[in-house]
């Protein structure tokens, strides 16, 4: 039993130093740099190892930066998440009917319809947001359809925040469709028509039983959308990049790039990513449950 736990203890031997390597140690660096110091004479921060010797005024500024009754960052904040949380409803809204279609109706074309769900996935992010500013622009095609029916040029990439919400939908809604595609292509087909055998109907079946049994894949696609939306600082910034519409990303990206403002950077770096902790900790705790509760 001895040589066997041993066995299994080498094999994750890899999966540790890789972790350590490339999160805690990046991880530390960034909150030694947010507790550090900052010289006056050069405007660089600079990084404190000892957490006996770590300042707190980086965090102090940040939290009147938030807070704070000169407050810049708080409507920041909650612009971005007024935008992830309308990005999310529409990711929901337009990638549950698609999975739904692949999963229950395409039948024999389903794996041509998985390869069209796949295809964004192998052009870059860059490259779709590029795309979709060419498509955006004075002259293209969104404008000239709008021309058609009379309407004249909108201009789409002067800071509205409709561009920026269907940029997030259309970067980030490949995620959501595949996860809940995995989901409802599990549920068991018997469980649907045994419903239909008890006089169900179609929406009254997929009230009761199709939809309840895709909360789970529902709860895990929007955490897989959501958690990369909050940090995202690209697309606001070819989308729009005015400050009417500047996300927390964009913040963060602002300040690093900033002399002497590198440490508050890495504050609101680290506060972003405990927020992203929570609902990351409530989804483990939440499916540890229902796997008990199943089992």
């Amino acid at each position: 039993m001895r040589n066997k736990n041993g066995f299994y203890a080498a094999l994750a031997v890899p999966g540790v130093l890789w972790l350590l390597l490339l999160f805690i140690v990046p991880f530390y660096a960034v909150l030694a740099i947010a507790m550090g110091k900052l010289d006056r004479l050069f405007e660089v921060p600079v990084a404190v190892w000892n957490p006996f010797e770590w300042s707190s005024s980086n965090v102090i500024n940040v939290w009147r930066d938030l807070f704070g009754s000169t407050s810049f960052a708080g409507p920041i904040l909650l612009r971005t998440i007024l935008y992830v949380a309308i990005a999310a409803l529409l990711c929901l809204v337009i990638g549950y009917p698609a999975a739904y279609f692949v999963a229950r109706f395409s039948g024999r074309r389903k794996g041509l319809f998985l390869i069209l769900l796949i295809a964004p996935f192998w052009i870059s992010y860059m490259m779709r947001m590029l795309a979709w500013v060419d498509l955006l622009q004075t002259g293209g095609y969104a404008n000239k359809a709008l021309s058609w029916f009379g309407i004249s040029a909108v201009n789409w990439l002067g800071g509205k925040s409709v561009t920026v919400i269907l940029g997030l939908v259309y970067g980030y809604i490949p995620y959501l469709i595949l996860v809940l595609f995995a989901g409802l292509d599990r549920i068991d087909p018997a469980l649907i028509e045994a419903g239909r055998d008890l006089g169900l109907g179609r929406v009254r079946t997929f009230v009761r039983i199709t939809l309840p049994m895709s909360r789970q894949p529902i709860a895990t696609g929007l955490l897989i959308t959501v958690l990369p939306m909050l940090g995202d600082y690209y697309t606001n910034q070819l989308m729009s990049g005015a400050a009417s519409t500047s996300m927390i990303g964009n913040l963060i990206q602002g300040q690093l790039g900033t002399p002497g403002l590198e440490g508050q950077g890495a504050v609101l770096s680290l506060l972003l990513l405990l927020v992203l902790l929570i609902p990351m900790i409530y989804y483990v705790v939440t499916t540890n449950r229902s796997s008990q509760v199943a089992s």
